[in-house]
């Protein structure tokens, strides 16, 4: 029998703790792969050691190099940085990953497989931000500043092209806004044909697409694209446009990938107002406990809690609320592990 991998566990805040108990629950159906070290961090960091990212939490991940997290909230006031893009910076967690499958048939969009790169690190959410004084108004003026780099825009882009030919994918495409932001994101698209040309060009499709036309092609014609790679800010929001074409953040994993470290979460909020009533929608963790399972080689356990998550939506018709079903995220969760049990 194969060793427990050790990982750190992140309850989270609101629904947060409820779908990390499904996905506890459905892992030790598939053989409990792992040895969890339970850590906090958002509000319930602040309430267990002062801080929302404590520093216990960042020992656990600096020494396993492996975290599922629930949903976090950053508290307000008092100067607080998001928990999560302060452990994106303390690990390097350069590639987010945010693949949209649909799963379940008869809504708006059909047959949706895309998969979204975005780089983790840069752009404006580096944070380098102030204000200018004018006529006696201290915060007359705004001014952020983004930063995108040669070899941060590489590693991204090196990551995107190299996984997405293990995955079988056929077309890579850059989105960017080089026509005005030319040096911002110009960059990034420089790198990215640069890159292509010298290593991928006979492996994978590249073409590119300006963002705003881009979020209306998705919407127009979702199936014309494969693969999409960009930049921080832009890749923020058009994975969560993508997650919208097959049900919601409901239905979206997520993984924060490093050289030395991988974050797998849902990339949903908190939902404090339905925090307690055991009705969350638990699959976008479950989908990123998938993603989890591969990036540690245990493919096949990784199919295994896919299949059976397709089996309870479509063969069994077990589905939560939000998906218009009546199940509750602890019924849900016991179809999903006797399916698994079963298979």
């Amino acid at each position: 029998m194969s060793t427990a991998i050790p990982a750190t566990l992140i309850p989270g805040d609101g629904i947060g703790p409820e779908i990390v108990e499904s996905a506890v629950a459905v892992l030790e159906a598939l053989g409990s792969p792992f040895d969890w070290d339970i850590q906090q961090a958002g509000l319930a960091g602040v309430k267990a050691a002062g801080d929302p990212l404590p520093q216990a939490t960042l020992d656990s991940i600096a020494r396993t190099r492996l975290a599922l997290k629930g949903p976090l909230e950053t508290p307000a006031g008092g100067g607080y940085r998001s928990s999560s893009v302060r452990m994106r910076e303390t690990f390097g967690l350069y590639a987010n990953v945010r693949p949209a499958r649909s799963l379940i048939p008869g809504g708006r969009y059909e047959d949706i497989d895309l998969l979204v790169y975005r780089e983790n690190v840069g752009g404006l959410y580096v944070g380098y931000e102030h204000y200018i004084p004018l006529n006696g108004d201290p915060e007359a003026i705004a001014i952020a500043t983004g930063v995108n780099t040669r070899e941060g825009s590489r590693r991204l882009l090196k990551y995107a092209f190299e996984h997405a030919i293990s995955l079988g994918r056929k077309k890579m495409t850059v989105v960017h806004k080089a026509n005005v932001m030319k040096l911002l994101t110009g960059i990034f698209l420089d790198e990215a044909r640069k890159l292509h040309k010298a290593h991928y060009a006979d492996r994978i499709a590249l073409d590119d697409v300006i963002i705003d036309a881009c979020a209306m092609k998705l919407v127009l014609n979702p199936w014309q694209f494969d693969t999409l790679v960009t930049t921080n800010l832009f890749g923020d929001i058009l994975s969560d446009l993508v997650a919208g074409l097959v049900g919601g953040l409901g239905m979206a994993p997520g993984a924060n990938i490093g050289d030395d470290a991988a974050l797998f979460e849902a990339v949903h909020g908190s939902a404090p107002d339905i925090a307690g009533k055991g009705i969350a929608n638990p699959v976008a963790l479950l989908l990123a406990v998938a993603m989890m399972l591969d990036h540690v080689q245990r493919g096949e356990l990784a199919g295994r809690l896919r299949n059976a998550i397709d089996q309870t939506y479509n063969v069994d018709q077990i589905r939560t609320g939000d998906l218009g079903g009546s199940a509750n995220t602890r019924q849900f969760t016991a179809a999903l592990v006797a399916r698994i049990r079963n298979g």
